[in-house]
């Protein structure tokens, strides 16, 4: 190791890393899915179910930064362009996901409590909104983060079902434009989404367990 790489995390350090992070991710996703099952079966309320929704989104995001910027510095260096390019895209996923729930927390959810509705009716997460093409972008930049992770994988051994799981919540990626940008909004429209519950945390617990047993030894750059 060089100089230059004194005092930079080992490639155990890196997997042990993107191993609880992607649980942390995993989880807040499960967490995610069951309030909205709640919400849609009309057992949680406003403000409860907007609370628990935007929280356990916001959950997700910086676990999974750190999930794939781990899964990036354990990758041998002929391969890492695919994974520098999932990074890139899971920011993008960061930036309009995180603007969405903080406004939504911070700024939508006090104001209707206290009765002012017209001041932040353009920041509500509506059907067609601003707000609500901020989630349906980062939802996209997620898809196809897993989809340019893809290359980065063997095609053998564990890593092949880690493959076929970033590819399972790509391949949701159109039904999630189709729900977003349909003309018209209805709840049975959201239902066309719903596979994503189960690929979202499926990926980032098999990619999670992938860097728990990767090997001790790595080809990535430090």
């Amino acid at each position: 190791m060089s100089a230059s790489n004194k005092g930079a995390p080992s490639s155990w350090s890196m997997r042990n890393i993107g191993y609880w992070c992607g649980l942390a991710a995993f989880t807040s996703t499960v967490a995610f899915d069951f309030v909205q099952i709640l919400q849609v079966a009309g057992i949680l309320r406003f403000p409860v179910d907007e609370i628990l929704i935007y929280g356990t989104s916001l959950c997700i995001v910086v676990p999974f930064i750190l999930e794939m910027l781990a899964l990036h510095y354990v990758t041998a260096v002929e391969k890492q362009f695919w994974t520098h390019a999932a990074l890139v895209f899971t920011v993008v996923y960061a930036v309009f996901a995180s603007a969405n729930y903080v406004v939504q927390l911070a700024t939508v959810i006090p104001a209707k409590l206290h009765g002012i509705t017209d001041a932040t009716r353009l920041l509500e997460q509506t059907p067609h909104s601003m707000f609500w093409d901020y989630d349906a972008i980062g939802y996209i930049a997620m898809g196809l983060a897993c989809l340019l992770a893809i290359p980065a994988l063997n095609s053998t051994g564990f890593e092949r079902w880690v493959r076929r799981s970033l590819f399972a919540n790509a391949l949701v990626t159109p039904l999630i434009c189709i729900v977003y940008f349909a003309p018209t909004f209805s709840a049975r429209l959201l239902f066309l989404g719903l596979p994503w519950a189960i690929t979202a945390p499926l990926f980032m617990l098999m990619l999670a367990i992938m860097l728990r047993r990767a090997p001790s030894t790595s080809n990535a750059a430090h």
